[in-house]
């Protein structure tokens, strides 16, 4: 027997079988799809309590949780246009605080600007409700004096600071107000009018129209849209459209609505579109274009509606424990399945909705949990302990795992 050959086609063999097998290893996904699975590394999830005086910062991507002190229980949350602060409102104690999350987008990355934080700014109006953001601008609306506080964030952290007051003359009342790309706000001068102001609370366009109860607004800058009555008897409703140059006009509700108005509007930055919201009678797209109302999702189980971070879905949640996802460009369903146990009617403080593109997150009080649910797979459920009571909660940061 020629050993050598022998020798040299089984070492050819085990050389082959070797590049084959590390072929095939090569040719193997990496394990980065657990990665890509993660929620971004810059967004964070706020979460107030309805007794404890804490504030959790959840960073979803490694599931860290931080608490902070606040002033007063069950602030009510507003994540500010810029992604990094959010206000802290606390009407009843006339007090709202900003916390920062030390996060500052800058185009392609972001910086982190230290750790999270209570910001140095304050306000102090009576009852500050309605809350709005545009740019870097944070205006409240104070319905115990019928006024605007206003601040730019280019101050949250200098101490001592507190917001601005706008005093247009206006009486007391439950009110709302927007903010234009042209630096005018439409601002509700009673709960049936809305007048445009100007910064120093000069009128710049009277109301010329009359509707009932107005409440929930939204706008794109040019456009503001509130929810309303349309007759003083509150019996038929519509939504207030208000240009910025001062025209009004008023869409009304679907025919056999009835005496129902769609009293929270939200719009969604990505799809442009506006939506109206009633628990009632569920969510409707807002055409401004062709001047009507249409169905999104009807029915009169709903009790949370939300437009996901970006602005390209719109998230409904059913007393079921169903959420269903909706395509804002199309207005189709996406997904739809039970994510969590179902809820009484009656329950004063239900479970509260948020969402990113992958994740949506719901505070569960009666557990005390936030529970992170895969928008991919509804099976897949992170839980969160977080306080025991959670009933506010925001997303804010962004959603990028860009770091400079």
């Amino acid at each position: 027997m020629n050993y050598s050959v022998t020798f040299r086609k089984l070492a050819v063999g085990l050389l082959a079988a070797l590049v084959f097998t590390s072929c095939q290893k090569d040719e193997e996904p990496e394990p980065i799809a657990a990665e890509s699975e993660k929620e971004f590394n810059y967004v964070r999830v706020l979460v107030t309590d309805e007794v404890s005086t804490k504030l959790t910062q959840l960073n979803p991507s490694d599931a860290a949780i931080s608490t902070f002190d606040t002033q007063y229980p069950m602030g009510n949350l507003f994540a500010t246009a810029s992604g990094r602060y959010a206000a802290v409102i606390y009407g009843s104690n006339n007090f709202v605080q900003v916390f920062d999350t030390g996060l500052e987008h800058h185009v392609d990355h972001v910086d982190v600007k230290g750790s999270a934080k209570w910001a140095a700014i304050t306000a102090n109006g009576l009852t500050p409700a309605h809350f709005k953001s545009k740019g870097t601008e944070s205006v409240i609306f104070n319905d115990g004096q019928g006024t605007l506080s206003v601040a730019n964030e280019a101050s949250f952290n200098t101490p001592g600071a507190t917001f601005g007051v706008i005093n247009a003359g206006l009486t007391p009342h439950h009110g709302a107000m927007a903010q234009f790309s042209n630096g005018t706000y439409a601002i509700t001068e009673s709960r049936g009018r809305v007048r445009i102001i100007n910064r120093s609370g000069g009128l710049v366009h009277a109301s010329p129209i009359e509707v009932a109860n107005i409440h929930g607004n939204a706008t794109d800058g040019e456009t503001a849209v509130f929810g309303s009555f349309t007759t003083p008897q509150a019996t038929t409703g519509g939504v207030l459209v208000v240009k910025q140059n001062g025209e009004q006009r008023v869409i009304a509700n679907p025919d056999g609505f009835g005496a129902v108005r769609l009293g929270t509007i939200l719009y969604a930055q990505e799809a442009k579109k506006f939506i109206g919201y009633g628990a009632t009678k569920g969510a409707y797209f807002i055409d401004l274009a062709g001047n009507r109302i249409t169905p999104i999702y009807e029915g009169s189980d709903s009790y949370q509606c939300k437009v996901d971070y970006a602005g390209n879905n719109l998230l409904i949640l059913t007393l079921d424990g169903k959420l269903r996802i909706y395509d804002l460009a199309s207005g189709t369903l996406k997904k739809e399945g039970s994510v969590i146990s179902s809820v009484a009617s009656s329950e004063t403080f239900k479970p509260v909705l948020e969402a990113t593109s992958k994740y949506a997150y719901i505070a569960l009080p009666a557990t005390g949990e936030v529970h992170q649910v895969s928008l991919s797979d509804f099976t897949k459920v992170t839980k969160h302990k977080v306080s025991d009571r959670p009933v506010r909660l925001a997303v804010l940061g962004f959603e990028t795992n860009e770091s400079h």
